[in-house]
């Protein structure tokens, strides 16, 4: 048992040292944790909201929202290892994402089309103004790749935003 123990504490001792100092990385590894909870969460919404849309534009949202819960799931791995290159451990559990997400959880009672376009659009909004919070710590630690995620994520959310708002203009 005790070689068990001196393994893992040695492979926990391994020093991360990629240029990022360890206050800089654990403060961007910390807004990397709000990013992905607010990802996860937006695409849980999403997701149920595809299940569950009904109405006259139920083809054309059905498959939108798909193409958006299919976008949201594969940017939550890209935020997940980030937060690990980053020497930090990536949050992943529902109650983890319930505490640091800025999103509210889905209706418990699917709401009328319009309105879930309308939540979906905060929703992305959202995401962007977490992504767009943490871009100064970012570059004033020189984390390139993070910097560059985080544009990637701040262009998807921004746009995904603006075409769910036009749907609600009349």
């Amino acid at each position: 048992m005790a070689k068990k123990t001196t393994k893992t504490a040695s492979r926990a001792a391994t020093p991360v040292d990629i240029g990022v100092a360890p206050a800089q990385r654990a403060a961007i590894a910390q807004g990397l944790e709000r990013l992905l909870a607010d990802t996860f969460t937006l695409y849980l919404t999403t997701h149920n909201f595809h299940w569950n849309v009904t109405g006259p534009m139920f083809n054309s949202l059905h498959d939108m929202f798909m193409q958006q819960y299919t976008e949201l799931w594969n940017a939550i791995d890209p935020i997940a290892e980030r937060i690990r290159a980053l020497g930090h451990v990536a949050p992943a559990s529902y109650a983890q994402y319930a505490r640091l997400s800025s999103l509210p959880d889905a209706p418990a009672e699917p709401p009328k089309a319009m309105e879930m376009v309308r939540i979906l659009a905060l929703g992305h909004e959202a995401v962007a103004r977490t992504a767009r919070v943490l871009f100064p710590l970012a570059d004033e630690a020189h984390d390139e790749p993070t910097a560059d995620l985080l544009t990637q994520r701040l262009s998807v959310h921004e746009q995904t935003a603006w075409m769910l708002r036009s749907l609600l203009e009349e």
